[in-house]
């Protein structure tokens, strides 16, 4: 008797390594085919599968929610359910960075609401809209002194360390004209994601990478576009320093002034639109 029971037991155990073998084989099996399902429709759309799929969404603190609907405007040109999207990525984007505020500013409310909801713009488009380069996101009053280059900044992006940092005031100054181009928050951020999405190889990342490549050759092949671009004075001549300050003050352009972008430089429009993956709020 106590044979047969071991036996059994042992054919039972068995069994059971069996069992979460087979299904482990078939969820992986699952995993790849979606991977390849996925990367077909990226090749031919140039997008992302999918972007939004929550269990719970997040929602903000009702201070919060009184900032993001009145004094950010970009969440007011989406429809319903992306705005409650929008509040998920914000509120989890201030619950992931630590914000640290310097020369004797307190951090609120209205500042990790609005420089999230910053950061959640740029990376609507995205899966992972968090940005895992930046941990910490210091906020000094005004202009600050930077070791990098000896030279007082308005902000910069430092990723050894893993932080963005801005000047409260001119920040607030990007947003007080919103169609100069000109946003300090938007250049930081891009920054930000250009050197994330190099590093990263996630769906989102690969074809913002892809897509920036696409517009440099695209610019780089087109002598007569360089010059018309250049000639246009449309982007500030800042743009021309290095590729990623292109991207940045291009990206500003983009949120800013989309129509009068897309009306002189339809070809850059597209490129940027696809890079960001920006079907919505009018864009």
């Amino acid at each position: 008797m106590i044979n047969i029971f071991l036996f059994q037991q042992s054919n039972s155990v068995g069994n059971t390594i069996i069992a979460i073998f087979l299904i482990a084989l078939i969820l992986l099996i699952l995993y790849f085919s979606f991977r390849m399902i996925e990367m077909a429709y990226v090749i031919r759309n140039k997008k992302p599968l999918y972007n939004h799929i929550y269990l719970r969404l997040r929602q903000l603190k009702p201070k919060q929610q009184n900032v993001l609907k009145t004094q950010f405007s970009f969440y007011t040109k989406l429809k319903k359910k992306q705005q409650k999207q929008f509040e998920h990525r914000v509120a989890g984007f201030i619950e992931d960075k630590v914000f640290i505020g310097r020369d004797g500013l307190e951090i609120s409310n209205r500042i990790e609401v609005l420089v999230a909801s910053t950061a959640v713009m740029l990376t609507f488009g995205f899966r992972d809209y968090y940005i895992g380069l930046v941990d910490k996101i210091f906020v000094y009053p005004d202009q600050f002194y930077s070791t990098i280059n000896d030279a007082y900044h308005k902000g910069e992006f430092n990723p050894r360390i893993g932080a963005l940092v801005i000047s409260w005031k001119h920040f607030e100054e990007g947003y007080s004209i919103e169609n100069d181009n000109l946003n300090l928050g938007i250049h930081e951020f891009t920054h930000a994601i250009h050197l994330n999405c190099m590093k990263e190889r996630d769906v989102s990342s690969t074809i913002f990478r892809d897509s920036f490549m696409e517009l440099t050759k695209l610019l780089y092949d087109n002598e007569n576009l360089r010059q018309e671009l250049i000639a246009s004075k449309y982007f500030r001549d800042y743009a021309y320093t290095n590729q990623f300050e292109f991207l940045a003050v291009i990206i500003e352009n983009f949120i800013e002034t989309p129509l009068d972008f897309r009306a002189q430089f339809p070809m850059i429009y597209d490129k940027t639109k696809q890079m960001l993956n920006f079907g919505f709020a009018g864009y």
